[in-house]
C-alpha cells in the first residue's frame, strides 16, 4: 500500500556541503546525494518526490542554516459522526 507522502524537502543545493548527514537521518529516506558537483566541490542532497512524512530531521541535523526547507502538507479534517441521544462521538 502506498503512503501518501505528508510534507516536502526542499534543498538549496548551492548551500549544501554534502556532509549527507541529512540523508542518514531520514526515517522514510527519500534524501539522497545527487551525482552532480555545486560550488564547492561536494555531491548535493536532493529529494526524491516521494515518501516524506514532514517529520523535519533533515532540517535539525543539517550543519548549514538555510539548506534544508520542510514544509507539510496541511491535514485533511476528519468528520465527527455525533448519534442523537449519546454523549460520545465517533471520529470518522
Amino acid at each position: 500500500m502506498a503512503v501518501q507522502p505528508r510534507g516536502k524537502v526542499t534543498i538549496d543545493t548551492e548551500e549544501c556541503k554534502g556532509c549527507g548527514l541529512c540523508v542518514e537521518s531520514c526515517p522514510p529516506k527519500c534524501l539522497e546525494l545527487g551525482p552532480e558537483l555545486n560550488e564547492y566541490g561536494a555531491h548535493p542532497a536532493h529529494y526524491i518526490g516521494q515518501c516524506c512524512t514532514g517529520c523535519g530531521i533533515c532540517f535539525y541535523c543539517c550543519p548549514e542554516p538555510g539548506a534544508i526547507t520542510v514544509y507539510r502538507a496541511k491535514a485533511k479534517p476528519k468528520a465527527v459522526v455525533t448519534v442523537p441521544g449519546e454523549e460520545h462521538a465517533a471520529i470518522v
